[in-house]
């Protein structure tokens, strides 16, 4: 079997450092706002290229304490408008509704299957006060286009950076790009922690304090509560982790690329198709999606690579338009998005995939009928 994501194998190569890295936040005693919170939130930053980073519980936390934030600082009210896109996971809308506003999706471009500049553009009333871009796939969203449209709109730019750790636009890095980023190191993410872990990233003084105060019980100082916050902190053991990763990740960003154009010289299949890339730089290959053909080919292609011995994934089976847990909007069309849930597949893409088993894939997605 060629597993979709092995993270035993990707984590035993520093192994011995993690242990490390663990054994020492156990001996320091210091769980919790410690000096591994610290080191990695400063090492972060750098690499961003940020002022700030400021650790939290996972993705989705990051999002929610950003619109929160704003919120608190008087820059949002509840019921304001943040344009976000319809094909993107779930986790981007649902940070906008607990903030207290409200999404606005909009379709993406059917070939990036990024969100689509001209429909932002038409997308925007009176109440918006936001865009938020998804940096899908581990590819980069932003436009010189979207960053104008906002400053002459006076909207804030937020990004979630939850897929495309080190993607960069003209050697800036995704996070940097907007007002303020949201990051994830869900285990399965390029740079993933061993557990669940969030990271917001601005330049914004004020905002990155308030996020920091929102975050923890909404307290600047221990037992004073200025605000109405939740408990959302990075651990000292998964930022230690982190500091351990971070260096390798654009090495192994590196190789998923090269697997990525082994992929994309390799695979010739008339039922198969790709989205449209950006610059080498601009995508990180978070996952490698192929496009079937609209004609129930996605399902069959999976179980034919499912007998071939080789797992894939689907990001993802149901729009969020279509969802229960937005039932108000079930009856919307969204035709773009819908496709592509019903056409996208991912394949095997890791920063330890060989040589060899790439070729397998590309085998059984050619000698697919």
């Amino acid at each position: 079997m060629i597993k979709f994501l092995d993270l035993a194998r990707i984590n035993s190569r520093y192994a011995d450092a993690l242990r490390g890295a663990a054994a020492r936040v156990v001996d320091s005693g210091w769980y919790l706002h410690g000096a591994a919170t610290s080191a990695f939130e400063q090492e972060y930053a750098a690499y961003i290229g940020t002022r700030h980073a400021i650790g939290c519980g996972n993705g989705l936390d990051a999002l929610t304490l950003i619109l929160s934030a704003y919120v608190e600082l008087g820059e949002m009210r509840q019921g304001d408008e943040i344009i976000v896109p319809a094909n993107t996971y779930i986790a981007s809308i649902l940070a906008v509704s607990r903030a207290g506003l409200t999404p606005v999706p909009v379709e993406p471009d059917p070939e990036t299957l990024q969100i689509d500049y001209a429909n932002i553009e038409r997308a925007i009333t009176p109440r918006t006060r936001g865009v938020m871009i998804v940096h899908l796939y581990g590819g980069c969203a932003y436009t010189e286009e979207v960053r104008g449209l906002c400053s002459a709109q006076g909207l804030k730019l937020i990004e979630d950076n939850a897929q495309a750790h080190g993607c960069c636009w003209q050697g800036r890095h995704t996070g940097s790009l907007g007002d303020a980023a949201a990051h994830s190191f869900y285990p399965g993410k390029n740079l993933g922690a061993l557990g669940d872990g969030g990271c917001v990233t601005t330049d914004d003084d004020r905002l990155a304090a308030m996020v920091s105060r929102l975050g923890n019980y909404g307290s600047s100082k221990k037992y004073i509560f200025d605000s109405k916050g939740v408990n959302s902190r990075l651990d000292e053991i998964q930022a230690a982790m982190l500091s351990v990763k971070l260096p390798m990740l654009d090495a192994d960003n590196a190789r998923r690329r090269q697997v990525a154009r082994m992929y994309m010289q390799g695979i010739n299949n008339p039922k198969i198709g790709f989205r449209k890339l950006g610059t080498d730089e601009g995508e990180v290959h978070h996952l490698f999606t192929v496009l079937c053909a609209d004609d129930g080919s996605r399902d069959r292609l999976q179980q034919h690579l499912a007998e071939c011995g080789i797992e894939t994934l689907i990001h993802y089976s149901v729009p969020p338009h279509r969802q229960g847990a937005y039932h108000e909007w079930n009856k919307l069309s969204f035709p773009i998005t819908e496709r592509i849930h019903r056409c996208i597949l991912s394949l095997p893409i890791s920063p330890v995939m060989t040589d060899e088993e790439v070729a397998e894939v590309i085998a059984a997605v050619n000698s697919f009928v």
